[in-house]
Protein backbone atom coordinates (compact mmCIF):
# COMPACT_ATOMS: atom_id res chain seq x y z
CA UNK A 1 0.00 0.00 0.00
CA UNK A 2 1.03 3.45 -0.62
CA UNK A 3 1.82 5.35 2.79
CA UNK A 4 1.24 9.42 3.24
CA UNK A 5 4.16 10.97 4.40
CA UNK A 6 4.32 11.65 8.39
CA UNK A 7 6.53 12.35 10.89
CA UNK A 8 7.75 10.05 13.60
CA UNK A 9 8.90 10.82 17.28
CA UNK A 10 12.13 9.38 18.39
CA UNK A 11 11.84 7.57 21.59
CA UNK A 12 13.64 7.48 24.41
CA UNK A 13 14.34 4.19 23.52
CA UNK A 14 15.60 4.93 20.38
CA UNK A 15 17.92 7.29 21.48
CA UNK A 16 20.85 6.99 19.25
CA UNK A 17 20.10 4.92 16.93
CA UNK A 18 21.22 5.76 13.35
CA UNK A 19 18.38 7.38 10.94
CA UNK A 20 19.09 4.91 8.27
CA UNK A 21 17.62 1.89 10.81
CA UNK A 22 14.95 4.31 12.53
CA UNK A 23 13.84 4.90 8.89
CA UNK A 24 14.39 1.17 7.89
CA UNK A 25 12.23 -0.44 10.73
CA UNK A 26 8.89 2.14 9.78
CA UNK A 27 9.44 1.09 6.61
CA UNK A 28 8.66 -2.66 6.52
CA UNK A 29 9.22 -3.71 2.76
CA UNK A 30 10.88 -1.14 1.59
CA UNK A 31 14.51 -2.14 0.22
CA UNK A 32 17.11 -0.72 2.28
CA UNK A 33 18.67 0.46 -1.37
CA UNK A 34 16.10 2.57 -1.63
CA UNK A 35 15.57 4.39 1.73
CA UNK A 36 19.34 4.87 1.19
CA UNK A 37 18.48 7.00 -1.87
CA UNK A 38 15.98 8.87 0.14
CA UNK A 39 18.06 10.14 2.79
CA UNK A 40 20.84 11.08 -0.01
CA UNK A 41 18.48 12.99 -1.72
CA UNK A 42 17.34 15.09 0.80
CA UNK A 43 13.67 13.12 1.36
CA UNK A 44 14.18 11.79 5.09
CA UNK A 45 14.38 14.84 7.47
CA UNK A 46 14.96 15.61 10.97
CA UNK A 47 13.95 18.53 12.40
CA UNK A 48 13.23 19.87 9.01
CA UNK A 49 16.85 19.58 7.47
CA UNK A 50 18.77 17.16 5.54
CA UNK A 51 20.80 14.67 7.19
CA UNK A 52 23.03 11.76 6.21
CA UNK A 53 22.31 8.44 6.78
CA UNK A 54 24.96 7.82 9.59
CA UNK A 55 23.53 10.82 12.33
CA UNK A 56 22.59 9.19 15.22
CA UNK A 57 18.90 10.31 16.32
CA UNK A 58 17.96 11.99 19.61
CA UNK A 59 14.96 11.27 21.66
CA UNK A 60 12.23 14.05 20.96
CA UNK A 61 13.63 15.07 17.23
CA UNK A 62 11.00 14.58 14.59
CA UNK A 63 11.67 12.31 11.64
CA UNK A 64 9.87 13.46 8.15
CA UNK A 65 9.55 10.11 5.76
CA UNK A 66 7.98 10.64 2.89
CA UNK A 67 5.04 8.77 1.08
CA UNK A 68 6.44 5.33 0.55
CA UNK A 69 5.04 1.81 -1.15
CA UNK A 70 5.23 -0.19 2.24
CA UNK A 71 4.14 -3.86 3.18
CA UNK A 72 2.26 -4.32 6.30
CA UNK A 73 4.62 -5.47 9.31
CA UNK A 74 2.70 -8.97 9.72
CA UNK A 75 2.88 -10.00 6.15
CA UNK A 76 6.50 -11.52 6.75
CA UNK A 77 5.61 -15.41 7.47
CA UNK A 78 8.43 -17.16 8.08
CA UNK A 79 8.31 -21.21 7.43
CA UNK A 80 7.68 -22.87 10.32
CA UNK A 81 10.41 -25.46 9.76
CA UNK A 82 12.90 -22.33 9.20
CA UNK A 83 11.74 -20.71 12.24
CA UNK A 84 12.24 -23.78 14.36
CA UNK A 85 15.90 -24.44 12.66
CA UNK A 86 16.72 -21.02 14.06
CA UNK A 87 15.02 -21.30 17.31
CA UNK A 88 16.98 -24.44 18.05
CA UNK A 89 20.17 -22.78 17.47
CA UNK A 90 20.16 -20.12 20.16
CA UNK A 91 23.49 -20.95 21.85
CA UNK A 92 23.36 -18.70 24.64
CA UNK A 93 20.54 -16.46 26.05
CA UNK A 94 21.45 -13.45 28.29
CA UNK A 95 18.38 -10.80 29.37
CA UNK A 96 19.55 -7.91 26.99
CA UNK A 97 20.93 -10.17 24.04
CA UNK A 98 20.70 -14.09 22.03
CA UNK A 99 24.38 -15.21 20.49
CA UNK A 100 22.74 -17.83 17.51
CA UNK A 101 24.58 -20.46 15.79
CA UNK A 102 23.67 -18.95 11.92
CA UNK A 103 23.07 -21.94 9.53
CA UNK A 104 25.14 -21.39 6.45
CA UNK A 105 22.77 -20.48 3.84
CA UNK A 106 20.31 -18.41 5.60
CA UNK A 107 20.24 -14.40 5.31
CA UNK A 108 20.45 -12.51 8.29
CA UNK A 109 17.63 -10.16 7.13
CA UNK A 110 15.46 -9.38 4.16
CA UNK A 111 16.79 -8.06 0.86
CA UNK A 112 17.90 -8.70 -2.78
CA UNK A 113 14.75 -10.19 -3.33
CA UNK A 114 14.31 -12.47 0.02
CA UNK A 115 11.11 -11.69 1.89
CA UNK A 116 12.94 -12.51 5.56
CA UNK A 117 15.67 -13.15 7.46
CA UNK A 118 17.44 -15.27 9.97
CA UNK A 119 15.96 -12.14 12.29
CA UNK A 120 12.28 -12.74 11.05
CA UNK A 121 12.72 -16.30 11.73
CA UNK A 122 13.70 -15.47 15.45
CA UNK A 123 11.29 -13.24 15.88
CA UNK A 124 8.51 -15.41 14.85
CA UNK A 125 9.59 -18.59 16.94
CA UNK A 126 10.42 -16.86 20.36
CA UNK A 127 7.43 -13.97 19.67
CA UNK A 128 10.32 -11.26 20.57
CA UNK A 129 9.03 -8.42 18.27
CA UNK A 130 12.46 -6.22 20.07
CA UNK A 131 14.92 -8.80 18.73
CA UNK A 132 17.33 -6.86 16.54
CA UNK A 133 20.87 -7.40 14.77
CA UNK A 134 23.81 -6.29 16.47
CA UNK A 135 26.29 -6.85 13.57
CA UNK A 136 26.23 -9.40 10.43
CA UNK A 137 27.55 -12.85 8.72
CA UNK A 138 26.96 -13.10 4.86
CA UNK A 139 24.39 -15.49 4.12
CA UNK A 140 27.26 -18.04 3.02
CA UNK A 141 28.78 -17.70 6.62
CA UNK A 142 27.82 -20.00 9.51
CA UNK A 143 28.33 -19.69 13.41
CA UNK A 144 28.37 -17.06 16.14
CA UNK A 145 25.83 -14.24 15.49
CA UNK A 146 24.87 -11.62 17.91
CA UNK A 147 21.24 -10.88 18.26
CA UNK A 148 20.07 -7.48 21.03
CA UNK A 149 16.73 -7.73 22.83
CA UNK A 150 15.61 -4.20 22.76
CA UNK A 151 17.39 -1.36 21.25
CA UNK A 152 19.01 0.21 24.07
CA UNK A 153 20.72 -2.96 24.97
CA UNK A 154 21.83 -3.41 20.87
CA UNK A 155 23.52 0.02 20.72
CA UNK A 156 25.23 -0.77 23.26
CA UNK A 157 26.53 -4.18 21.74
CA UNK A 158 27.25 -2.07 18.36
CA UNK A 159 28.94 -0.21 19.94
CA UNK A 160 31.39 -2.76 21.20
CA UNK A 161 32.20 -4.11 17.56
CA UNK A 162 32.78 -0.58 16.63
CA UNK A 163 35.55 -0.46 19.62
CA UNK A 164 36.55 -3.34 18.86
CA UNK A 165 35.86 -4.74 22.42
CA UNK A 166 34.28 -7.45 21.25
CA UNK A 167 36.98 -11.01 20.47
CA UNK A 168 35.80 -12.72 17.04
CA UNK A 169 37.41 -15.87 15.95
CA UNK A 170 37.05 -17.72 12.73
CA UNK A 171 37.45 -20.18 11.19
CA UNK A 172 38.59 -20.50 7.43
CA UNK A 173 39.37 -23.38 5.28
CA UNK A 174 41.71 -22.05 2.24
CA UNK A 175 43.08 -23.13 -1.50
CA UNK A 176 46.31 -24.79 -1.19
CA UNK A 177 48.94 -24.55 1.61
CA UNK A 178 49.56 -21.49 3.74
CA UNK A 179 52.75 -20.04 4.10
CA UNK A 180 53.89 -20.93 7.36
CA UNK A 181 56.05 -17.41 8.23
CA UNK A 182 52.25 -15.85 7.45
CA UNK A 183 50.69 -15.07 10.83
CA UNK A 184 49.57 -11.22 10.41
CA UNK A 185 47.96 -9.87 7.51
CA UNK A 186 47.98 -6.19 7.44
CA UNK A 187 46.53 -4.43 4.72
CA UNK A 188 43.54 -1.89 4.42
CA UNK A 189 40.87 -2.51 2.59
CA UNK A 190 38.23 -0.28 0.41
CA UNK A 191 34.70 -1.25 0.18
CA UNK A 192 32.29 -0.84 -2.91
CA UNK A 193 35.30 -1.10 -5.77
CA UNK A 194 33.33 -1.82 -9.20
CA UNK A 195 35.00 -4.51 -10.48
CA UNK A 196 33.74 -7.09 -13.31
CA UNK A 197 30.25 -4.86 -13.20
CA UNK A 198 30.02 -6.21 -9.08
CA UNK A 199 31.07 -4.09 -6.31
CA UNK A 200 33.21 -5.91 -3.95
CA UNK A 201 35.89 -4.99 -1.28
CA UNK A 202 39.52 -4.89 -2.31
CA UNK A 203 42.58 -4.17 -0.81
CA UNK A 204 43.76 -1.02 -1.77
CA UNK A 205 46.27 1.79 0.30
CA UNK A 206 43.42 4.00 0.24
CA UNK A 207 41.35 1.87 2.28
CA UNK A 208 40.12 1.38 6.20
CA UNK A 209 43.02 -0.08 8.08
CA UNK A 210 42.32 -3.65 8.75
CA UNK A 211 44.21 -6.53 10.50
CA UNK A 212 43.69 -10.18 10.37
CA UNK A 213 45.73 -12.66 12.82
CA UNK A 214 46.08 -16.65 11.47
CA UNK A 215 47.27 -19.75 12.77
CA UNK A 216 47.09 -22.84 11.06
CA UNK A 217 44.73 -25.45 12.94
CA UNK A 218 45.19 -28.23 9.46
CA UNK A 219 46.82 -29.17 6.57
CA UNK A 220 45.39 -31.12 3.87
CA UNK A 221 46.91 -32.18 0.43
CA UNK A 222 45.24 -28.95 -1.38
CA UNK A 223 44.07 -27.02 1.32
CA UNK A 224 45.03 -25.59 5.22
CA UNK A 225 42.36 -24.87 7.62
CA UNK A 226 42.92 -21.76 9.56
CA UNK A 227 42.11 -20.39 13.05
CA UNK A 228 41.71 -16.58 12.05
CA UNK A 229 41.14 -13.68 14.53
CA UNK A 230 39.98 -10.22 14.21
CA UNK A 231 41.10 -7.22 15.06
CA UNK A 232 38.99 -5.09 12.55
CA UNK A 233 35.79 -6.19 11.32
CA UNK A 234 35.78 -4.81 8.01
CA UNK A 235 33.10 -6.36 5.06
CA UNK A 236 34.43 -9.39 3.75
CA UNK A 237 37.72 -8.96 5.38
CA UNK A 238 38.71 -12.68 5.90
CA UNK A 239 38.25 -13.59 2.29
CA UNK A 240 39.72 -10.73 1.07
CA UNK A 241 42.68 -10.78 3.00
CA UNK A 242 43.27 -14.58 2.43
CA UNK A 243 42.79 -14.21 -1.16
CA UNK A 244 45.79 -11.15 -0.97
CA UNK A 245 47.86 -13.60 0.26
CA UNK A 246 47.20 -16.02 -2.88
CA UNK A 247 45.19 -18.53 -0.74
CA UNK A 248 40.93 -17.87 -1.32
CA UNK A 249 38.36 -19.55 1.12
CA UNK A 250 36.79 -22.37 -0.49
CA UNK A 251 34.13 -22.10 -1.52
CA UNK A 252 33.77 -18.04 -2.34
CA UNK A 253 32.18 -17.60 -5.15
CA UNK A 254 32.49 -13.64 -4.74
CA UNK A 255 36.87 -13.50 -4.11
CA UNK A 256 37.64 -17.26 -5.40
CA UNK A 257 38.63 -19.51 -8.31
CA UNK A 258 35.90 -21.02 -10.56
CA UNK A 259 38.01 -23.89 -11.75
CA UNK A 260 39.01 -24.33 -8.04
CA UNK A 261 35.67 -24.23 -6.59
CA UNK A 262 34.41 -26.89 -9.13
CA UNK A 263 37.52 -28.92 -7.95
CA UNK A 264 36.46 -28.77 -4.63
CA UNK A 265 32.65 -29.05 -5.39
CA UNK A 266 33.54 -32.94 -6.81
CA UNK A 267 35.18 -33.37 -3.51
CA UNK A 268 31.89 -32.86 -1.92
CA UNK A 269 32.60 -29.44 -0.95
CA UNK A 270 29.76 -27.05 -1.65
CA UNK A 271 29.37 -24.45 0.47
CA UNK A 272 31.73 -21.42 1.46
CA UNK A 273 34.09 -22.77 4.39
CA UNK A 274 33.99 -19.85 6.66
CA UNK A 275 33.01 -20.40 10.24
CA UNK A 276 32.55 -17.73 13.29
CA UNK A 277 33.83 -19.87 15.89
CA UNK A 278 33.77 -18.20 18.87
CA UNK A 279 32.43 -14.34 20.46
CA UNK A 280 33.83 -13.15 23.53
CA UNK A 281 33.25 -9.58 25.77
CA UNK A 282 32.80 -7.91 28.75
CA UNK A 283 29.09 -7.00 29.50
CA UNK A 284 28.07 -4.57 32.63
CA UNK A 285 30.84 -6.56 34.73
CA UNK A 286 30.16 -10.26 33.29
CA UNK A 287 32.32 -11.97 30.95
CA UNK A 288 30.41 -13.32 27.85
CA UNK A 289 32.03 -16.23 26.16
CA UNK A 290 30.24 -18.62 23.52
CA UNK A 291 31.58 -21.08 21.19
CA UNK A 292 29.79 -22.17 17.82
CA UNK A 293 30.24 -25.90 16.95
CA UNK A 294 30.59 -26.71 13.03
CA UNK A 295 27.82 -28.47 12.01
CA UNK A 296 27.54 -31.64 10.26
CA UNK A 297 27.88 -30.87 6.47
CA UNK A 298 31.50 -29.11 7.68
CA UNK A 299 32.40 -32.32 9.65
CA UNK A 300 31.80 -34.56 7.04
CA UNK A 301 33.20 -32.26 4.37
CA UNK A 302 36.57 -31.71 5.77
CA UNK A 303 37.04 -35.88 6.87
CA UNK A 304 36.94 -36.12 2.81
CA UNK A 305 40.25 -34.48 2.48
CA UNK A 306 43.46 -36.01 2.31
CA UNK A 307 46.02 -35.65 4.17
CA UNK A 308 46.24 -33.48 7.67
Amino acid sequence: MLSKSRHERVSDEQNGQRVDNFVIRHCPGVPRSHIYQLIRKGAVLVNGKRIKQTRKLLAGEQVRIPALEIKAADTVNVPSKLAQLIGDSVLLEHDDFLIVNKPAGVAVHAGSGLSFGLIDALRQHRNEKRLELSHRLDRATSGCLLIGRGLKANRRLQDLFRNRAIDKHYLALVDGQWPKNVHKIDAPLSKNVEHAGERRVMVSPEGQASLTYVKIASRFTEATLLDVTLDTGRTHQIRVHTRHIGHTVVGDERYGDNRRNAYFKKQGLSRLFLHSKALGFDWLGERIDAIAPTDSQWDSSLAKLKGS
